[in-house]
């Protein structure tokens, strides 16, 4: 098995500046077969899907290209592949075709962990039908989110669970597979965030239990969109307000407009390069991307116990990112010596050495009050294929500096 991050770091035109980054959670950098992809699309005859003309055949192409390779990377059917605007887009869209189906009295569980795009639209869409929203904590101790948390606001009421499958502001992975089927067997669906896990671990949308699943491409090295994954069959239950001309076949019931064309392209080569981190992978591209993501799990894991160990042995730092099960994602808080805008001075710090880790609750507001961090939540840590140890040794000297020069 070979991950060339040598290779790898190669690909990526804004490595060139010299600039580690931890702020991949927010968004990866873009490898330039992507940048190459989506200008090439843009370079030939593209027009509205169809058979007969060269734009129209391209369109057509791309399309279906893209919608094989998120099957891929997600364990999914490609007729169940459906594109939007941005995951948060595609959950508003969702939550309302459902909530369509939901009466006074039903009730809807939302997670405190999560990210607002995946709790904000479920609480909106039941208010708007007069049903009930229930939450399920998790442990600020520990930043996990069991079973038990659940079980405890599940019951013969409930309609729909909406919950993380990695937290984009502590890392912490719950243990999706058992949510889901004590979910299912109260009745209800399942709509999975994975904007987070995606980046970091293989997707099975089957296994996961997930009756849908989100993510977005910029968060895996590919463009500024959103994808959801579900069975086709459930997806044709389903009747979202559209176009009267537009197309009532399942996937594109759901895709409002004409598709960002050129944005698929690189997607779908976006997922080729995560094929390709093992430079040893082999087999189909399934099979490329469980080899690739296995070495890329290894890769950041060897990262983050570096980090781990590092802000151990730094004084005035919490750690909050606990969980047994998480992503290479940390978030730490400063000594209360450093002021409620410590860990905002402590990013300015770092950016101005060319080390950026940024500040913030990242709009995962709910889980940053309910660690007790309020609005403003702290220095996140997040780890992209890309990252080295020398970016690790970076963040680590630039805040032991910092630490060191004490408050501003």
């Amino acid at each position: 098995m070979a991950y060339d991050l040598t290779a790898l770091r190669a690909l990526f035109p804004a490595l060139s500046g010299g600039a580690a980054h931890f702020d991949g959670p927010g968004g990866t950098q873009t490898p330039r077969p992507v940048i190459e992809a989506i200008t090439q699309a843009l370079a030939n005859p593209l027009s509205n899907r169809g058979r007969i003309t060269a734009g129209e055949r391209n369109a057509d192409a791309i399309v279906t290209r893209s919608r094989a390779a998120m099957a891929d990377l997600l364990g999914a059917d490609p007729s169940g592949i459906v594109f939007g605007r941005s995951a948060t887009q595609l959950t508003y869209d969702f939550s309302r075709t459902l909530a369509a189906t939901w009466s006074p009295g039903d009730e809807v569980v939302v997670t405190r962990l999560d990210h607002d795009a995946n709790i904000r639209p479920w609480v909106q869409a039941a208010a708007r039908v007069g049903a009930t929203v229930r939450w399920a904590d998790f442990d600020p101790a520990t930043g996990e989110l069991t079973p038990e948390h659940l079980r405890a606001v599940l019951s013969d009421r409930t309609r729909l669970v909406a919950v993380t499958a990695a937290s984009n502001l502590i890392g912490t992975r719950p243990a999706i597979a058992e949510l889901a089927r004590l979910a299912h067997e109260a009745g209800a669906l399942v709509h999975v965030d994975g904007v987070h896990y995606t980046a970091h671990a293989l997707v099975d949308l089957g296994a996961l239990g997930a009756d849908f699943f989100v993510c977005s491409p910029y968060k895996f090295l590919g463009p500024h969109h959103g994808v959801l994954a579900a069975r086709p069959e459930l997806l044709a239950t389903l009747r979202p307000d559209k176009l009267l001309p537009s197309s009532d076949e399942v996937p594109e019931r759901f895709e409002l407009g004409t598709l960002p064309y050129e944005l698929l392209a690189g997607t779908a080569t976006a997922v080729d390069v995560l094929a390709g981190l093992d430079t040893d992978a082999v087999g189909s591209r399934r099979e490329r991307l469980t080899t690739s993501l296995a070495a890329l799990h290894r890769h950041e894991e060897t990262l983050r116990t570096r980090i781990d160990q590092g802000l151990a042995a730094l004084d005035g730092i919490t750690v909050h990112s606990r969980a047994a099960e998480r992503t290479p994602t940390v978030l730490l808080t400063l000594d209360e010596t450093f002021g409620a805008q410590g860990t905002q001075d402590a990013s300015r710090f770092l950016a101005e050495r060319d080390v950026y880790a940024p500040s913030g609750s990242f709009y995962a507001i709910e889980a940053s009050r309910h660690l007790g961090l309020g609005d403003s939540g702290g220095l996140r840590i997040g780890l992209a294929p890309y990252t080295g140890t020398d970016d690790v040794d970076r963040l680590l000297t630039g805040l032991a500096l910092f630490l060191k020069q004490g408050p501003r």
